[in-house]
């Protein structure tokens, strides 16, 4: 994420690590001097302000009275911290954001996918036929993942030559992303961008993020799933043309060049809806549209 941009440059720290649930109602949480701050009784005689944990709780639980800005959202989302609308004393519970279209048929076709060894490798020898433009013949993900892995490492190159980028290999330090040179800085900000696209396609299909077929660790592994099969298409060329830019001597940022790069080429080449899309097809959901039931993938 943007170094320096409402504290989002700090580690996330482990649910397993974190205090339970903090109540709040009746004040608006906002983001003051890149802090999360909850501002309670703005109208009355006695206001007053607290600094928000955010990093050592689990979840908020936001009461009556209350409001939540968009900066603190994005907060609370790059460091895992969940929140949820509630009423008094938790009697009742309204939302538990991102909000959900009401259907199954996905998420049921995505779990008994993933839950079938064999159609699981199915669906993933699927992706990477997407990926890589052709059918592999090869059962095993690790193989898998290491012929997509030599595969990636020339695209980086041919991707560098066609925009004129000097490119040394791929290089990313998650405890310094800024230690890398300025390509590598805007391939990370890209991959942020497509994964982003990617959650809010997953998201409208009411899919479930955290079974992935080829990513397996992550609780958006489906997400992660979905953006790579974007990668030579979309990502790439975002970050390249933002980095060409940077080279250029372009005034701004490179995090504020991908994602001005990002926005253009997502509403041009309707990114999302191509991904939802894709998602279906990924599922096959034409199968259980066409038989009311599943066919082996």
């Amino acid at each position: 994420m943007l170094k320096g941009r409402l504290g989002l440059e700090t580690a996330r720290i482990p649910h397993a690590d974190r205090h339970g649930l903090l109540w709040l109602e009746r004040g608006e949480l906002c983001v003051v001097d890149g802090c999360l701050h909850f501002m309670a009784g703005k109208d009355s005689l006695t206001p007053y302000i607290d600094q928000i944990p955010h990093q050592a709780v689990s979840m908020i639980l936001l009461g009556p009275g209350s409001s939540v800005t968009h900066d603190a959202l994005r907060l609370l989302a790059r460091h895992g911290t969940l929140m949820a609308a509630v009423g008094t004393d938790g009697v009742r519970s309204y939302t538990a954001p991102a909000l959900l279209p009401d259907r199954s048929d996905v998420a049921r076709r995505q779990a008994e996918l993933w839950g079938n060894p064999r159609r699981r490798i199915a669906v993933a020898r699927r992706m990477y036929a997407l990926r890589l433009g052709e059918i592999l013949p090869h059962r095993d993900l690790d193989t898998l993942r290491g012929i997509e892995g030599s595969r990636v490492k020339t695209l980086y190159r041919l991707t560098a030559e066609r925009y004129r980028i000097p490119w040394n290999g791929r290089h990313y330090d998650r405890a310094a992303p800024e230690a890398t040179d300025t390509p590598n800085q805007a391939i990370n900000h890209a991959a942020t961008a497509v994964q982003a696209a990617a959650a809010i396609a997953v998201q409208s299909l009411a899919a479930i993020p955290q079974l992935g077929f080829i990513h397996e660790d992550s609780g958006q592994s489906f997400v992660l799933d979905i953006a790579d099969l974007f990668r030579d298409s979309i990502t790439l060329p975002i970050a390249f043309a933002a980095a060409r830019k940077a080279l250029d001597g372009a005034p701004d940022t490179i995090d504020r060049l991908v994602r001005r790069e990002a926005a253009a080429v997502f509403r041009k080449q309707s990114v999302i809806p191509t991904m939802i899309d894709k998602i279906k097809a990924v599922l096959r959901m034409e199968e259980v549209d066409a038989a009311g039931g599943d066919s082996d993938a």
